[in-house]
């Protein structure tokens, strides 16, 4: 992806989040200016990676395959030092984009539609193999109500609407057209994005930059070590 590209996402959602209301904590407004002086009291951060993320997974067209969050709150699998369980993140999707199909080995989560237009999550059981189960159906829970539907199926979320992701079940993410772009929260058990992620196909998590202008923001995996 292009600088330019990633700063422009990042202003589209900071709209969306004026828009529906939602305040940041302030390390989401830091600048690269900012980071050069923050030190080890950020740490968690830096270790966590908190904050911004831009993605198109690899494939180059951001408009059609990718999408921005910020991960507002994490803990670590890999260092003891952080004791949380839990993860919350803000995911924005316009109406052009699609996020593509993926199950977590470990991790359980609630997708919430913090506002804007309607959200379809196509859902499958995965086989034991890791393919797509086109024959059994998939339980789903949302907002304390349980159900079943058939393999395949969209659940579609109007605002305030959530449903539950459990681990190995697969999912994805496209907005309803002519809804207009989403905000989705997300609550969720502590979040590993380098090694809990299984595609259904194979594709990369984090973009290879063009730096065609400075950064407006620095993504998650860009903080400078502490001073």
């Amino acid at each position: 992806m292009k600088r330019s590209e990633i700063n422009q996402a990042i202003k589209a959602m900071e709209r969306m989040i004026e828009k529906v209301g939602f305040s940041l904590p302030p390390f989401c407004h830091f600048t690269p200016k900012d980071w050069a002086d923050k030190n080890q009291e950020y740490d968690e951060i830096r270790d966590n990676l908190l904050g911004w993320d831009v993605t198109d997974y690899g494939k180059g067209d951001f408009n059609k395959i990718g999408f921005s969050l910020i991960t507002l709150r994490n803990g670590n699998l890999k260092n003891k030092k952080y004791t949380k369980t839990y993860a919350e993140k803000l995911l924005y999707l316009e109406e052009s984009q699609y996020s593509p199909m993926h199950f977590h080995w470990n991790k359980m989560e609630d997708i919430i539609h913090r506002g804007g237009g309607n959200v379809l999550i196509r859902v499958y059981n995965s086989t034991k193999d890791g393919a797509l189960d086109k024959v059994n159906p998939v339980k789903v829970h949302c907002d304390g109500r349980e159900r079943e539907v058939p393999a395949g199926s969209q659940v579609k979320l109007t605002p305030g609407e959530s449903i539950t992701v459990y681990p190995y079940m697969y999912h994805d993410f496209e907005i309803e057209k002519g809804t207009g772009p989403v905000l989705l929260g997300e609550v969720s058990m502590c979040n590993d994005d380098e090694h809990d992620n299984r595609f259904y196909d194979e594709m990369g998590r984090f973009p290879k930059i063009e730096e065609d202008e400075a950064p407006y923001r620095l993504l998650c995996t860009e903080y400078p070590n502490a001073n």
